[in-house]
Order: C-alpha cells, then structure tokens, then sequence
C-alpha cells in the first residue's frame, strides 16, 4: 500500500514539473520557512535550533512572552514603576530599545513610552523596533516586535501624549534595564 501512495503522489506532482525538450525536468521541492505568526521569515534558518538556544538563554516567563507571542500580567512587571535615568535594551539581543525620558504612567498596568530610541518625531527607521499588524485577540492591533531578533515587545496604540500620541505598552520581562552611569 505504501508503494502505491509513493507512486500515485510522484504521478500527482509531475503533472506541476515543467516539461523541457528532453522530457521532464527535475525540480527540487523546498519547505518555505515560516514564523509561528505564519509570516514568512526573511532569514533562513533551522527554526528549531533557534528554539533551544532562545530556552537555554532565557527563562521559561522571558521565552513564553518574547518567542511565543506572550503577555505578562498587569502590574506585574519589574519596571513598571522604574522611575531612574537609563535605557531599556531587549532581553534577547540587547539592542537599545527605550529611553526612561520616554517613559510614563498610563495606568495600563505595563511600562508605556511615548517613542522608540532613535526614532525622529514618527519615523522610526533608524530604531530597533519594528510594527506587525496582530490579529491574535480578536481585533487588530500593532505588535511592537525587536528589528535585530524578532522578539515580540509589546503593542503600540494612537492614543499616548503629544508630539508623537503613541503609547508603548512593553512587557517587563521582554526589556533589560541599563541605568545611566553618573560621572
């Protein structure tokens, strides 16, 4: 039986080969790799290697929340209240993400900041983040997720202060915190 789902599936699929003068032509068939969002990747790599170093770096909280989409509950978080000068950087490739000058209380239960480091007013092409639409909750909304490592963050809404009226809402377990060294 197996013999035959062998032979009936390669009939199957040399319908779809392109056929050359000579007779058919050989085409090899490769997986497209893809994120756990069903996006496609634009890097090429083994997801599952990935997985294992991003276990044995992070704990179980900081894996479930930067590498599986997770929340962390409403104040909860370490930096929540954090109120001293520095910068937030991700927790998986340390790439600058926040200053505290940003930094504010929107009673949201999250650490919240009105803009990304390095952005300029809106454009935040020289920052180290980037926005994906998330449909994941039942309406959709904008993952704030890391540019160097794709670790999820957070979301973003329109609704935070002026000039930029963004508001950040930013996992405590996806950032580390560097203070300012005072000199």
């Amino acid at each position: 039986m197996a013999r035959f789902v062998l032979r009936f599936s390669g009939l199957l699929f040399r319908e779809n080969l392109p056929r050359t003068v000579s007779g058919w032509k050989r085409v090899q068939w490769t997986r497209p790799f893809h994120t756990r969002a069903g996006l496609r990747s634009l890097t090429r790599y083994d997801e599952s290697t990935i997985n294992v170093d991003w276990q044995k770096k992070l704990t179980p909280e900081q894996y479930f929340v930067t590498r599986e989409k997770g929340t962390e509950l409403p104040f909860s978080g370490i930096y929540l209240n954090n109120s001293e000068p520095g910068m937030y950087h991700c927790v998986c490739c340390n790439a600058a993400l926040f200053s505290s000058e940003t930094k504010y209380d929107s009673g949201s239960g999250w650490p919240t900041f009105s803009q990304v480091e390095g952005a300029e007013g809106n454009d935040e092409s020289n920052s180290n983040t980037l926005r994906r639409t998330d449909n994941s909750m039942g309406s959709t909304g904008t993952e704030v997720i890391c540019k160097k490592c794709d670790a999820h963050l957070g979301h973003v809404f329109d609704d935070g202060p002026e000039p930029t009226g963004q508001r950040f809402c930013i996992n405590s377990v996806a950032l580390t915190f560097k203070p300012t060294s005072s000199q």
